[in-house]
């Protein structure tokens, strides 16, 4: 029901926003906003995307809980949506999206709903051990020498 809602508002309060803002300054200046902010929101996006995968990767090798690198980092991919979207509501909210702050208290906020019941890392190392005897498959084998003639040597498939 919420996203509706939303799908609902949302584009009603961008026209209304549009009409009064574009009112004021006019049809170009409106326009030059909305592509200014398009490209400083690409440019905060991709600064502070690859801020939030250096934490995640730490997260990673720290082995620490990655929860909070990986909200931040879905954050501020819909910031970035938002900020391509023309607009001034959807660059207001996107801009918000941006403030490490505003990320936090999101999080705190999303996580106080959601319950995580358990965390765990497991490490795939691999070592190189003998075949136990389950893996080894006996066999016979029988040597065929080649009727037409040709030398025995590589087959060409092969490099010398």
């Amino acid at each position: 029901m919420w996203l509706l809602i939303a799908f609902i508002a949302v584009p009603l309060i961008e026209i209304a926003l549009f009409i009064q803002i574009g009112g004021a300054i006019g049809l170009w200046p409106t326009l030059l906003i909305v592509v200014i902010t398009a490209f400083l929101g690409t440019w905060l996006v991709r600064t502070q995307g690859a801020m939030a995968v250096g934490q995640l990767r730490s997260s990673f090798s720290d082995m620490r809980d990655p929860t909070e690198p990986l909200v931040h980092g879905a954050m501020i991919l819909f910031a970035g949506a938002l900020l391509l979207t023309p607009g001034f509501f959807t660059d207001a909210v996107g801009f918000s999206l941006l403030i490490p702050g505003v990320r936090s208290a999101a999080y705190r906020a999303i996580r106080a709903r959601v319950n995580i019941q358990s965390f765990e890392t497991h490490s795939t190392q691999q070592t190189h051990q003998r075949p136990e005897a389950s893996d080894v498959i006996e066999g016979e084998f029988e040597e065929i020498s080649d009727p037409s003639g040709r030398p025995d040597g590589p087959s060409g498939w092969t490099k010398h």
